[in-house]
């Protein structure tokens, strides 16, 4: 069996396990007992633990951003972007949570913030701005999903609270907005987060023009 083989199969099963047990259940003993090989033996592929780990996360985003959409605009592009990593972290359990604690610097990670970073510096962005404005939108994208990962898995009910009813009753208008998230579709929260942070990195790019124009002689 050959050497690729062996690395692709650890990294299947260990998605495998993430998706059965989520992040606390994948461990290497768990792992090595599902390939029914000794521990030491998923060494022989992998460095050590977070050399693994950071595998089985990078494969979670290889089919991000993997398209080339003629004459996209950069908003265009990072909005399809970010709803392909949001659809990739969501199909695996605790997805967007072990990309997180992995944060891998790799090959997919590489290839989309490369292109989210060309893209704004091809609209006028200084490397400052395309570099933050590149993580920024995948913080959010990561961190919104996580939310949403987690509040899936146990969703609250306030009515089955006491002490959260009586705390809801104290702030009405924490207790508009909580019923606003119960009721809304995830997809929308997601939507109106991003939109809202392209609209001020579009904003940030029009102030970078304009005092490149009142700069020019």
């Amino acid at each position: 069996m050959s050497a690729k083989i062996v690395r692709e199969q650890v990294i299947s099963s260990a998605l495998q396990l993430l998706d059965m047990l989520g992040m606390e259940g994948l461990t290497m003993r768990k792992l090595a007992d599902m390939l029914d090989v000794q521990v030491p033996s998923l060494y022989w592929h992998f460095a050590n633990k977070d050399a693994l780990f950071e595998a089985v996360a990078d494969t979670l985003l290889e089919q991000v951003a993997t398209t080339t959409v003629v004459a996209e605009k950069w908003q265009e592009m990072f909005f399809r972007i970010s709803c392909e990593v949001r659809q990739a972290l969501l199909a695996h359990r605790d997805g967007a949570r072990f990309l997180a604690r992995t944060y891998p610097l790799s090959d997919n990670v590489a290839r989309i913030s490369s292109q989210m970073i060309s893209s704004l510096k091809e609209a006028g962005a200084d490397d400052r701005t395309a570099t933050w404005g590149t993580f920024s939108t995948l913080y959010f994208v990561i961190g919104f999903t996580i939310e949403e990962q987690a509040f899936a898995e146990k969703r609250p009910d306030h009515n089955q609270s006491p002490d959260l009813q009586s705390l809801l009753l104290r702030y009405p208008v924490a207790a508009l907005a909580w019923h606003q998230i119960l009721q809304s579709d995830p997809d929308e929260g997601f939507h109106f987060g991003l939109k809202m942070s392209l609209q001020g990195l579009a904003q940030n790019l029009h102030t970078l023009e304009k005092e490149r124009c009142e700069m020019s002689p």
